[in-house]
């Protein structure tokens, strides 16, 4: 049986701007899924660190070309209706912010139509929501 992975913001961006060679691993998967918002906030987060210089070009180019890489393999997850309506619902554990909420909302309908979905998160609300909404959690 193949594994589906949601790939959330924070684990995608501490491989690609820190360097996590440990995590990587747990953004492998057969079916990898992930949210538009997610490439959305990665771009915003890699300009970001191009303008604190914490990137140099040759890193920035990097960066982006991984980013690139990662979205053309994985199914991202157009922000619809039904997430957007879901991401105004009530979580587990509150307060949360929206995009995380948005995160969350996709995890829910991907949850439905999937099934079994692995969250590969740094991110602790956006954790302690996936596990208390039964998924599974990477890294562990």
């Amino acid at each position: 049986m193949s594994r589906s992975v949601y790939v959330e913001t924070s684990a995608l961006l501490r491989v690609i701007l820190e360097g996590d060679e440990d995590l990587r691993p747990a953004l492998l998967g057969e079916r990898r899924y992930t949210s538009a918002l997610t490439l959305l906030e990665a771009t915003r987060a890699i300009l970001r660190a191009r303008l604190a210089a914490r990137l140099d070009p040759g890193g920035w180019h990097q960066a982006r070309r991984r980013l690139a890489e990662f979205g053309s393999s994985c199914e991202i997850v157009p922000l619809h209706e039904e997430v957007l309506r879901r991401a105004g619902e009530e979580f587990p554990v509150e307060p949360l912010r929206t995009l995380d909420a948005i995160h969350l909302a996709t995890l829910g309908v991907l949850g439905e139509a999937l099934g079994e979905l692995e969250v590969v998160s740094c991110d602790q609300r956006v954790r302690e929501n996936a596990a208390a909404l039964g998924f599974s959690l990477a890294p562990r």
